[in-house]
């Protein structure tokens, strides 16, 4: 078949004419169908993607490219309070909503059955249970099996049968317990702006039968929580492992109520993306916040209670809502940003949130907040950067999304500012940038193939085109198929006429 790209280049394609039969013997006969259907056009850039998918395939090399999945939820915590994405697990594969977590290393699901997990949620999501029965890909990790200790957040252990089990414990006193099960993830690997091709890895996972404290209550409830930490066991960690993903994931969180957004694994390219460095040898994204600025002056702040010198240090985390300081740098924040507007309305409390009743209703009259981190990278925050409103008898009622932490000296940057971004975690330099960003807008992403560097893709491209994509990775699985039949024909020294 002769394909006709864009520019006119007549491209002589190797997929067979429907016409073509292939005689086996005196009376065997294998038709063969046309790949892809008459009346559809590749474009030479499609076609050579095709064919550099295909060889990867024939040179049993993983084929590497941007791992894409959809991003739901929103950050408001009077809404919803937490960001989620899809994943399917499993043969024939099951979808599973799984809470983004940058603060935690393993991707777990509720299984069945499961003590204190919840039936139903009140995000408006179905929720799943897996069953490893079910899954003719599923087998259970052995206590003996060295990726039973591989991941050092978890408290591994060795049940009465065997299997390889964990406990996860949260900051916010909610825990969940369960065992390791390996089977397939099944994803969408985007090789151009116009081309994905359905993929699957063999994963490590966990199957939670134990919920406790908020994993149970039905109002955030999801199907499991999808770690992106740094540990052995991590979604980023294993596929990069596999060559099938680069050890570099980014997202960008719509702050809106409508929520939303990108995440990718791979590189957003942003050319005005700043970079901090990773803190070496912790368990959490940790960095080093050095100050706090408000209205561009600098607070009276020791730079030691954001250190792990004296504490658990700065650690940004799409799994927490909000973002919380240690009281020496709560105090003097709150009230840096109270004399700021105190002219403008009165301060007041609202459940644990320090609030103000702005009878402008503006939001402009709260002052600009810097976060200010080594390598002299700042966050900027606008006043929608930190401030939650709600409306009251005509008056808007703002409040600081920022929390206090007593107990611990800890800071914690969560979705209530890292929302409104493009926020890249580059473990291969070990940094983590971010850039202020229209997260309902397109982005380029910077593609890896064997750990170099390859096209930069862009995400509108490849969602317009994506049934189109569809339609190509299932033809390109059928053209694997034929490879196969025709090497077991060759081997068993058919003749060919």
């Amino acid at each position: 078949m002769a394909v006709v790209s864009p520019k006119g280049v007549i491209i002589a394609a190797v997929f067979l004419h429907a016409a073509t039969t292939i005689v086996c013997g005196s009376d065997s006969v294998l038709k063969l169908e046309r790949l892809i259907p008459p009346s559809h056009e590749l474009s030479l850039a499609q076609l050579r993607a095709f064919d550099s998918a295909r060889h990867g395939r024939l040179l049993q090399s993983p084929v590497g490219g941007v791992v894409d999945f959809p991003v739901y939820g929103a950050s408001d915590p009077f809404l919803v309070g937490l960001y989620y994405t899809k994943v399917k697990l499993g043969t024939p594969p099951r979808e599973f909503n799984v809470q983004i977590d940058t603060g935690s290393d393993v991707l777990w699901v509720s299984c069945t059955p499961c003590n204190g997990c919840p039936k139903t949620s009140e995000l408006q999501i179905q929720l799943s249970f897996f069953d490893p029965g079910a899954s003719s890909s599923a087998s259970m990790v052995s206590c003996s099996d060295r990726r039973c200790y591989s991941n050092f957040q978890t408290e591994s252990g060795c049940s009465p049968n065997n299997l390889c089990s964990y406990t996860f414990k949260y900051g916010d006193g909610s825990g969940t317990s369960g065992y390791y099960i390996s089977d397939f993830m099944s994803f969408d690997t985007v090789i151009t702006s116009t081309l994905a091709i359905n993929s699957s890895a063999p994963f490590v996972f966990g199957c939670s039968n134990l919920q406790t404290g908020d994993l149970q209550r039905p109002r955030r409830a999801v199907d499991g929580i999808f770690g992106l930490g740094q540990g052995r066991l991590s979604v980023i960690s294993q596929l990069a492992t596999q060559g099938l993903a680069p050890r570099v994931f980014s997202h960008c969180l719509k702050g809106d109520k409508s929520g939303g957004g990108v995440m990718v694994l791979g590189q957003i390219k942003r050319p005005d993306t700043v970079y901090t460095p990773l803190v070496p040898s912790q368990p959490h994204y940790n960095v080093n916040l050095q100050s706090i600025a408000v209205n561009n002056q600098i607070l009276p702040i020791d730079p030691s209670v954001f250190t792990i010198a004296t504490g658990d240090g700065t650690i940004i985390d799409t799994g927490t809502t909000l973002a919380y300081l240690p009281d020496e740098a709560y105090v003097p924040f709150v009230q840096a940003i109270s004399s700021a507007v105190s002219q403008y309305g009165r301060p007041i409390t609202y459940e644990s949130y320090q609030c103000f009743d702005i009878t402008s209703g503006a939001v402009d009259v709260f002052p600009e907040v810097s976060l200010n981190f080594a390598g002299g990278a700042s966050m900027v925050l606008t006043p929608r950067g930190y401030l939650q409103m709600f409306s009251s008898s005509g008056s808007s009622i703002w409040c600081i999304g920022f929390q206090r932490m007593s107990h611990r000296r800890i800071t914690i940057l969560g979705d209530l500012v890292l929302k409104d971004k493009v926020v890249v975690y580059d473990l291969v330099r070990q940094r983590i940038g971010w850039a202020e960003y229209d997260c309902s807008l397109e982005v380029n992403v910077s593609a890896t193939r064997g750990g170099r560097s390859r096209d930069v893709i862009n995400t509108g491209q490849w969602r317009e085109s994506s049934s189109k994509s569809n339609y190509t990775s299932d033809y390109y699985y059928l053209f694997l198929l034929l490879q196969v039949v025709l090497l077991l024909l060759h081997l068993r020294n058919f003749r060919f006429l």
